[in-house]
């Protein structure tokens, strides 16, 4: 008796004269699926070692790109960081235009520097607007009494930038100090609005040029005593810690 073969695992006999013959038409098919197979398998991992060189490509980029921004220059950051100090004020474009020529080079962009940039900014204002020349003073005795009002607000104002200076190790902003400097910068903008309201009284198109120059300080001192009230607030936006 012939012997019969059978297909481990599904029980299926192959008589003998069905074995496979190596030139069968059979035999070249089964060969031609292998090479399509072995074919596509090869072209499969090349996709995949060119889609994994891709990403590896673009992750390097992107940390470039990352290690770039983190290298930003101080002078963009500082920028942004003046920006966001300046956005709590009423006036936050002559905020950032007062500050930011002070701010070259930048120091560093805490809100305590803008803070004191501000401050600067305004005494500087306030001073030119306390030495009016006599002649043009004389015409006027409402300009006389803002010439002295400026000049109190300028003492005032200093005494706030001189609790700012502190040696190494001593804290700038104690509560006690920010509670003087909010009463010192807010006696000062109460000698301008007093000035203001004198001016106005006057009625003289001669003082609108002084006018529009104690408005503009008016404006630094608000800007001024706006970034104190929210000091704690801005050193939290900007994710530093208050000293």
């Amino acid at each position: 008796m012939e012997s019969i073969n059978f297909i481990k695992g599904y029980g299926k006999v192959i008589p003998p004269e069905e074995k496979e013959d190596p030139n069968s038409p059979q035999k070249r098919i089964s060969h031609r699926r292998r090479r399509i197979i072995a074919i596509s398998s090869a072209i499969f991992l090349t996709i995949a070692i060119v889609s994994l060189v891709a990403a590896l490509v673009v992750h390097e980029s992107t940390t470039e790109s990352r290690e770039s921004e983190d290298s930003t220059p101080l002078v963009s950051n500082s920028q942004a960081a003046l920006k966001t100090v300046c956005s709590v004020t009423l006036h936050p474009d002559s905020c950032f235009s007062s500050i930011s020529p002070l701010n070259t080079p930048p120091i560093d962009n805490t809100p305590l520097h803008f803070f004191n940039l501000s401050l600067q900014a305004t005494i500087r204002e306030v001073s030119n607007l306390s030495s009016l020349p006599q002649d043009f003073i004389k015409d006027s005795p409402a300009l006389k009494d803002c010439a002295d009002l400026f000049s109190d607000a300028a003492s005032q104002l200093e005494n706030s930038a001189a609790l700012l200076r502190v040696g190494p190790g001593e804290n700038p902003l104690t509560e006690m100090k920010i509670s003087d400097i909010q009463t010192w910068v807010s006696a000062a903008m109460t000698d301008q609005e007093t000035c203001i309201d004198g001016l106005e009284e006057t009625g003289s198109t001669a003082v609108n040029d002084f006018k529009t120059r104690v408005q503009k300080s008016q404006e630094y001192m608000s800007n001024t005593l706006a970034i104190l009230n929210h000091i704690q607030t801005l050193y939290d936006k900007l994710g530093l810690t208050m000293p």
